[in-house]
């Protein structure tokens, strides 16, 4: 029969794992349940809505300073959606600046301590993410037909992608300089992939049409030719037939459709173990999934003091599907060529997370190991005997687990895929109908333009949105 001291002991250790917990998973762990309201209005086409809910939730505190980026880009996409063009440009613009100035900050503090949780740090976004904030801009500056300031985002967009290289190994140097003057003395020799992303086909098919607006044709032949090389010497992200693109008509105008179909990758936790062999001086990292039978994840050449196995995670990007298969265009009641992918933000979203994966894997299996043999020689110190132990080693295990939750934070609203489809008309005013459409055939939804006015040589741009 248990006594009470023993009782007493108990509910004390229970208490202990359950605040530890509460403290871990609010601090340590990202939060993202607050967006299924605003999701589930954004999908049911009621925007507005959304966006009141997306207030309410910064109002009330879900979104952390630190996470303002998230913040600014989530309400400059639904501004985007509701066709609210000046309010998204406003928020995107200070979501552009938060990303420049928190990047090195986190940077900084991650090469700083290799115990830092990722999830503590302030959150500058993804490559992708920060990249779209440009271009979505443009885009709206495009509908606004202010061209300067969209050929500004361009600008700024196609920089971001030449100095993405260059980025990362700025970040990677400091990375190593902050494992060698770190206390926990562990050093891992790493390299970067090549960055093999380079050239944008959506920023070019944009400033080609505005140059062509404007009667700059020789410019836009120019960006043409670079939107055929993004596709020719970039498979492995456009690795799909390049769209049938027309800037010029001798005798009509162009009207163009863009549309911005699903949602952009998220992040999940890939959960991982790693077992140090003393003998060999190597790290062997190892998948925990059961499926996955104990397969080897890497391995890294590390001195370690002992043989150790214990768990942590990684972030991966995840793709979201989406309901729409097609999108389909009807000029003055006939139908035209469906609309052609341009952009697989998805396949944009992976290529730009491999520098950045591979400095939080480096940094993450440097921090588990710290943290790892710090619990292993805790562990052995509270190990008392008996129930009292026992607690204590099991507020250690939790501990350490919370404390290597993967940083899984990401902006929620940007598109998944971009189609487009330029169409010759005669001048005048034109009837235009977007359909979305499932896998099936069956009508999603259906934006419609009655009374359009398309002048002669003029270029006219209609958006179309499906977040769904």
């Amino acid at each position: 029969m248990m006594t009470r001291q023993a009782s007493a002991l108990k509910r004390f250790g229970v208490s202990l794992l359950v605040t530890a917990v509460a403290v871990g998973c609010s601090n340590l762990a990202t939060r993202r349940g607050f967006y299924t309201p605003i999701d589930a209005e954004l999908r049911s086409g009621n925007i507005d809505s959304a966006r009141q809910l997306l207030e309410t939730a910064r109002e009330s505190g879900k979104y952390a300073h630190k996470d303002r980026f998230l913040y600014f880009v989530d309400a400059g996409m639904l501004a985007h959606y509701a066709g609210d063009y000046q309010a998204s440009n406003e928020k995107l613009t200070v979501a552009e600046r938060a990303a420049e100035e928190l990047f090195t900050k986190s940077v900084s503090r991650a090469a700083a301590s290799l115990l830092l949780n990722d999830n503590i740090l302030e959150y500058s976004g993804e490559d992708y993410e920060v990249l779209y904030t440009n271009l979505i801009m443009a885009l709206n500056y495009a509908a606004l037909r202010q061209f300067e300031d969209a050929f500004v985002e361009i600008r700024r967009a196609n920089l971001k992608l030449e100095q993405l290289e260059q980025k990362y190994g700025d970040a990677a140097h400091r990375y190593r300089q902050g494992m060698a003057e770190d206390s926990g003395n562990v050093e891992i020799d790493f390299d970067l992939p090549t960055m093999r992303f380079h050239n944008d086909a959506f920023a070019r098919y944009l400033s080609m049409h505005m140059y062509a607006a404007d009667g700059k044709y020789d410019d836009a032949r120019i960006d043409f030719d670079y939107l055929t090389d993004a596709f020719r010497s970039q498979p492995h992200i456009y690795g799909f037939e390049m769209p049938k693109v027309t800037y010029h008509s001798d005798s009509g105008a162009i009207l163009s459709v863009v549309a911005l179909i699903g949602k952009a990758p998220i992040k999940e936790a890939l959960s991982l173990r790693i077992r140090t062999d003393k003998d060999l001086d190597l790290v062997q990292v190892l998948y925990d999934d059961p499926s996955m039978q104990g397969a080897e994840y890497g391995h890294l050449p590390v001195k370690v003091s002992q043989d150790y196995y214990f768990k942590f995670a990684l972030p991966q990007i995840v793709q979201r599907t989406s309901q729409v298969a097609t999108v389909e265009v009807l000029i003055d009641g006939r139908p035209t060529e469906r609309l052609q992918l341009i952009e697989d933000i998805g396949a944009v979203a992976e290529q730009t997370f491999e520098a950045k994966k591979t400095l939080i894997y480096v940094r993450s299996v440097a921090r588990a190991i710290v943290k790892g043999l710090a619990a292993h020689k805790l562990k052995k110190k509270a190990d008392t005997g008996g129930l009292e132990g026992w607690l204590k080693k099991a507020a250690i295990d939790v501990g350490t687990d919370i404390t290597e939750n993967a940083d899984l934070r990401s902006t929620q609203f940007l598109p998944g895929r971009i189609l487009v489809g330029d169409f010759e008309v005669p001048p005048g005013s034109h009837n235009v109908v977007i359909r979305f459409l499932s896998v099936d055939g069956i009508e999603l939804d259906r934006v419609t333009h009655a009374n359009l006015e398309v002048g002669r040589r003029g270029w006219r741009l209609l958006q179309a949105t499906m977040p769904r």
